[in-house]
């Protein structure tokens, strides 16, 4: 990141300025703010695929990325192809330093059986650090209604994780928000979410979810872990601002 950081200061006026503003105006804000040092990850989820709708139509130039570490569903593969043809935009995929195949024999094995938080470490985090660096600012699709870490965020907030400032415009949204945003535009979505799959990420670690469950039951399923890892300490301040 550059030395130019947001301070404390600046992060408390635009979380004040941009409270209750639809997330097309917080997107249009996070673009003059930072781009072209402005960048996004997504995992095709359908809060993602919202967010990358309206950067189509705010500024399709953002670099947007995908974590692919070698355990995605082909329907999410797929999806990347039909957001392409749709927007123009081509997400990015940002890889682990070792293939599937390759991690999985200095492991004796798949790693996400026994130890899921150092799979999540290796092939999502540390490739997030690195895809990062030269950028001030990353945009999350993250609600705050789907966990409790997540409840803690803010709209606009330092994150000492990757050392940059991330801004989360659906944040306010409900499950109810982000599907009729879908229905409305024609937002292209993984058909694995009419399958009983709400929430989706690699599919070792992706189950279907029940009637009445919460949305998130089915990652690492009967582990009690619920995040990957990359929106666990957003909330807390940093000593770079």
């Amino acid at each position: 990141m550059s030395d130019q950081h947001f301070t404390t200061e600046q992060i408390a006026a635009a979380c004040h300025e941009l409270e209750g503003q639809p997330p097309e105006v917080i997107l249009r804000w996070a673009v003059r703010a930072f781009y072209p040092k402005l960048t996004m990850a997504t995992a095709f989820g359908p809060e993602g695929n919202c967010i990358i709708h309206m950067l189509a139509e705010i500024e399709p130039r953002v670099r947007i990325f995908n974590l692919e570490t070698g355990y995605q569903f082909a329907e999410t593969l797929e999806l990347r192809e039909r957001i392409k043809t749709r927007y123009g935009i081509e997400v990015e995929y940002v890889r682990a330093a070792t293939t599937v195949p390759e991690y999985e024999a200095e492991h004796g094995g798949p790693l996400y059986v026994i130890r899921p938080d150092q799979c999540c470490l290796d092939r999502k985090i540390l490739p997030l650090r690195k895809a990062v660096v030269g950028y001030e600012a990353w945009i999350s699709a993250i609600r705050k209604d789907q966990t409790g870490e997540r409840g803690k965020a803010s709209l606009v907030q330092w994150d000492p994780k990757f050392d940059l400032v991330k801004i989360n415009p659906l944040l306010d949204w409900t499950k109810k928000d982000v599907w009729a945003f879908i229905t409305k535009h024609d937002v292209p979505y993984n058909p694995l979410h009419n399958e009983g799959y709400p929430s989706i990420g690699c599919w070792p670690c992706t189950a279907p979810v029940g009637e009445g469950e919460d949305e998130r039951a089915g990652r690492w399923r009967g582990t009690g872990k619920k995040e990957c890892g990359l929106h666990v300490v957003e909330h807390q301040s940093g000593s770079g601002i």
